[in-house]
Parts: structure tokens; sequence; C-alpha cells
């Protein structure tokens, strides 16, 4: 996918997000080096991106002066706001993209009541293309501003238009599930190793099992609960083994998101009230 040839994005902050979708839209071919712009106080962090052709600043200020057409802020939510009271007056007329999770629109259109504001909520694999990221417009934001958040997401994975009260949950299932599937991919490997598989061959095998079924499901549209009965024998060993998995997954599946919610909720009363 491509963005309009006259489109810039710069990023204020490259940690592990900022420096995953930039270098992600990099390797995507969606923009080229030159439309790239990233700022960090780290220059370790901004090497990479540099190497990859993005052009890089010591500040935000130096960076905002080169006029890009989105500014994508992707630092830490507990920084946020005095970063944005800082640079309010040069982010005035522009498009800016919060990554910060649980910073509301409200509160960033307060900070920034002359730009155009547009929620993401991205996931980690968008460095590999293969992220998911959920996208939602602030009352300042135009039709065509989402449509561009949402196109230039698109380029790194999925991105899906949502509503505002949609965003907590999507960021405890979508946002915490690299973390959930890697945490499964551990589970399987233990089991393996304690009934007698070497770790490294086990690994292997799983991760590659992991993105064959991802691929296929993909590929095929098909619900995964109708994947699983297709690779389920009935009286089978699969059938037995999902027999005793399934209530516990379940379990831990949806205390693990409720978890999330309320820690979530926790460190959104902490900012409102600092």
């Amino acid at each position: 996918m491509s963005l309009p040839a006259d489109t810039s994005i710069a990023f204020i902050g490259v940690g592990a997000m900022g420096s995953s979708i930039a270098s992600g839209l990099l390797a995507s071919g969606a923009l080229e080096g030159s439309q790239v712009l990233a700022c960090d106080h780290s220059a370790s962090k901004l090497e990479p991106l540099r190497r990859l052709g993005a052009r890089t600043f010591p500040g935000a200020r130096e960076l905002l002066a080169q006029d890009p057409s989105v500014v994508v802020l992707a630092v830490k939510p507990q920084v946020l706001p005095a970063l944005l009271e800082e640079l309010a007056g040069r982010l005035e007329g522009r498009l800016v993209v919060s990554i910060a999770a649980g910073v509301s629109l409200e509160a960033l259109e307060g900070l920034l009541p002359k730009s155009r504001v547009v929620r993401a909520m991205p996931n980690l694999p968008v460095q590999l293309r293969s992220g998911a990221t959920a996208v939602c417009g602030g009352t300042s934001a135009r039709a065509e501003d989402v449509l561009l958040v949402q196109e230039a997401f698109s380029a790194v994975g999925v991105a899906c238009v949502m509503r505002e009260d949609q965003l907590d949950a999507e960021s405890a299932v979508v946002g915490c599930a690299p973390a959930f599937m890697a945490l499964f991919l551990d589970q399987l490997v233990r089991a393996g190793v304690e009934r007698g598989l070497p770790a490294p061959a086990c690994r292997s095998m799983l991760l590659s099992t992991m993105r064959g079924v991802a691929e296929q499901l993909m590929d095929g549209g098909e619900h995964p609960r109708a994947y699983m009965e297709r690779v389920t024998s009935p009286g089978g060993t699969t059938a037995a083994a999902l027999r005793a998995m399934e209530p516990q997954a379940l379990g831990a599946v949806f205390g693990g998101v409720d978890a999330a919610l309320a820690r979530n909720a926790e460190l959104m009363g902490r900012r409102e009230r600092s």
C-alpha cells in the first residue's frame, strides 16, 4: 500500500512502539525514507531509523520545522501532558496522532485545542507489517484525517476504525495479545520439555506451527472454532486435550483481559488526579 506522495509522517519519540511503526512503514514501501521523520532524546534510538533512510532530528522543534503532514506522539503517557504544553503552539492546525494508552481524546483535545487529533492503539507486530491497530478520531478530526491514519496503519497490518469507548477493550485484548500468545507458546514448550522433547527443536516446531495456523486462518477466512473442529478427530488425542484445556483457558483469558482493563482504569485515574 502506498500513501499519497506528499504525505510525511513525523514521530516524536521512537521507543519500542514508535520505532516499530516507523520501520514498518519504511519496510512496507508505503513511505520512502524522506517521508519519515523522527526525533528522540536518545541518539542511539534514532540510529536504526537513520540507517533505514529516515530523517532524524535531535528535538521536536527541529522536527516540526519540517512541516510534516502527520505528527505521531509516541511518548509515554506520563510525559505526554508536559510535552504537549510545550509544543501546543507548534502543533496548531496539524493532524496529531496519539498512541498513548489511557489518554482520552477529551484530554488530548484539551491540551491541543487547535489541532486535529486522532487516537491509535497499535501492537508491536506492526514492525513486521503484521500488527493490529484501532483508530478513533476526535471531534476536531476530519473524515479524511481518520482515513489517512487508517491507511497508514493498514500498511503495517490491520487497522480498524472504532469508537473511543471500545479502545480500552481493544488495548486489553489485541494490544496485550502478543504477550498472551508468547505465554501460550512458552507453556507448550515447557510441557514438551518436561515430556522429553529438546527445547530448541520444540520451540522451532511450535513457532512454525503458530505461523502456519495464522496464515491458514487469514487466507481462508475460517472461524477459529471451525478450524479446531476440522483438525480434531472424534474421540482422538486432540479432542481429549481440548476437553481438558478449554475450561481453564477460557477462565485464564477472561481473567487476564479483566486484569488489564482494571490496571488501565487505575492508571487513567492516577493521571487524571495528577
